[in-house]
């Protein structure tokens, strides 16, 4: 039932954030989106080149997700996005808070889902390799 559930959860995020980040590419070469985007979000973006950064992110961890590869370095890439997405909801425009509190969820699954592979970042003291 686990893997059934982490599955969902991979594929959740990974259309999300695909759809997400080509929505994003919509707005940067000025075409109207297809799916409406926040105006505090946007007001955030003030210089062009860190929408481009995110939503390159998004494209491409949204990518790896839906075709489970290199699933734990998504997971990480995406951690802050997540949550400035969250705290942007929460505190500026309450409009998809709800889908913002389902991205928290569904995040926190797959990095709990997936914890082993990130307890070596957590070594208070590291072995180097050999």
């Amino acid at each position: 039932m686990s893997k059934i559930f982490m599955q969902i959860s991979r594929l959740f995020l990974g259309i999300i954030f695909l759809v997400a980040g080509i929505n994003g590419y919509f707005v940067i070469f000025g075409f109207e989106p297809f799916i409406a985007t926040s105006p505090e979000a946007m007001a955030l973006f003030e210089f062009e080149y860190l929408l481009i950064a995110e939503k390159s992110l998004e494209v491409i961890c949204g990518i790896l997700l839906i075709i489970n590869q290199f699933t734990p370095l998504a997971i990480a890439i995406l951690s802050p996005i997540v949550a400035n997405i969250f705290l942007l909801h929460l505190f500026l425009d309450h409009s998809l808070l709800i889908l913002a509190v389902m991205l928290v969820l569904t995040h926190g699954y797959l990095l709990f889902y997936y914890r082993k592979n990130f307890m070596s970042i957590l070594e208070r003291k590291s072995k180097p390799s050999q």
